[in-house]
């Protein structure tokens, strides 16, 4: 685009701009004038397909553009913020709260030079906002906290965190000023999203006085349905709907605990050549995320797990694995995990939950002093143990699998839970 003429088929922007001015003056109003059905189809997305097959969604120009007003209204940006684009702009989050809000906005964008370079270039261009997924914000924490233990200066930004627990965010930016320049001074938001952000640290980047909040959507809902913001804000919640979206849970357990339903003009027009999935998805006008949600008394949206992904005992308890994934990413070493049901006798029913887990062979070597693979084994699964103390008794994980191999995931970090499924059958 900073070309000055094109080169090998592709043309600058200058000279887009000047030949579109000529035909202008031509009379040619070809493009101002043309007629746009905001409800016809426009946009062919796939769905991750993260517990079953990927699905067409078929988007209209209105479902994208009432989106961009929610969110607009949603989260205060204007023409002097500075968005970095990490995610593929083929996915829906990114394409629509990461590029398409931002030109709405007026802001700029720019264009993150891989995951190691992530900080770099929040310094680099001063960048306010992003929107990416939990491996990320778990990656950047990590370098922060890399940093204060090198420089000796983690006690004193633990005390200080303690100090100041109760203080607004601006008080804490200011008190925490050395942490937000190491990425670049002038985030104004850290927006998470694809998959679920573990609650111990959205809470760690606030009390540093950074506004991390959760999002959530569906690349069938264009994508976002919720949001947390300056004004609706819990830890853990995805925020309350955004303007145009209603949404509900149906089916509730004991818990409160439903499959999170919703309405609005940003629902897709369909899956594509898929009349039985629509069908199925679509019901009374209302969308099936088939996620599972409890929303509270004040309208706060806290996401469960998927549907399809619950492990019901034969105690009829359900098993959330994304929440206990959470817990088990907490331990020093473990960089990712999967929770399953295994059936351990020959009763079909009778499943006991266990887990793979990938670990850093480095950082578990040097944490807990072991050498050989049995030592890594056993001091990783004595950290498991101390999780199942403080888990009800059902919840306990009774076996793991350990490797250096990464889980089997969507371009969004999202785990392909049929696929990491199939594999571990076809190994153990």
């Amino acid at each position: 685009m900073d070309l000055e003429q094109h080169q090998e088929g592709i043309y600058s922007e200058k000279e887009l701009i000047k030949s579109g001015e000529n035909l202008l003056k031509q009379g040619n109003r070809e493009y101002l004038d043309a007629k746009i059905n905001n409800k016809k189809m426009s946009i062919m997305l796939f769905t991750s397909g993260t517990t079953s097959s990927a699905k067409v969604v078929a988007l209209s120009h209105k479902n994208i553009t009432s989106n961009l007003m929610d969110i607009a209204s949603t989260l205060d940006v204007d023409s002097n913020d500075v968005f970095l684009s990490f995610l593929p702009l083929h996915h829906v989050f990114e394409c629509t709260v990461g590029f398409l809000f931002s030109l709405y906005k007026g802001a700029q964008t720019v264009f993150c030079d891989g995951m190691r370079y992530i900080v770099d270039n929040l310094n680099e261009y001063k960048v306010s906002v992003m929107a990416s997924v939990p491996a990320i914000y778990e990656r950047i924490f990590k370098m922060i906290r890399k940093y204060l233990e090198q420089n000796g200066k983690l006690e004193e930004i633990l005390q200080k965190e303690e100090q100041y627990k109760d203080s607004t965010m601006e008080e804490k930016k200011k008190a925490f000023k050395e942490i937000h320049s190491m990425l670049g001074g002038n985030i104004k938001w850290l927006i998470s999203g694809a998959a679920s952000l573990d609650r111990t640290i959205e809470e760690k980047y606030r009390r540093l006085g950074i506004n991390l909040v959760q999002g959530y959507g569906l690349t069938e809902t264009s994508p976002v349905i919720a949001m947390g913001n300056k004004k609706n804000y819990k830890v853990g919640s995805i925020g309350k709907t955004v303007p145009s979206v209603k949404a509900k849970v149906i089916d509730c357990n004991k818990e409160g605990v439903g499959e999170l339903i919703v309405k609005g003009p940003n629902i897709m027009l369909e899956y594509f050549e898929n009349e039985e999935a629509t069908k199925n998805a679509m019901i009374d006008g209302w969308f099936h995320t088939g996620d599972l949600a409890r929303i509270d008394d004040e309208g706060y949206i806290f996401i469960c797990g998927r549907k399809k992904s619950v492990i019901v005992l034969k105690n009829g308890k359900n098993i959330y694995p994304e929440e206990m994934e959470n817990l088990l990413n907490r331990i020093e070493g473990i960089e990712e995990s999967f929770i399953y049901g295994k059936q351990v006798s020959e009763d079909k029913d009778n499943i006991k939950i266990y887990a793979k887990i990938v670990y850093n062979e480095e950082i578990v070597k040097n944490a807990y002093k072991v050498k050989t693979q049995d030592e890594i084994y056993n001091a990783i699964f004595d950290k498991v143990k101390e999780i199942n103390r403080l888990l009800p008794h059902y919840k306990a994980i009774r076996g793991i699998i350990i490797t250096t191999e990464p889980l089997i995931k969507t371009t969004t970090n999202k785990i392909k839970r049929e696929q990491n499924l199939a594999k571990i059958m076809k190994e153990n």
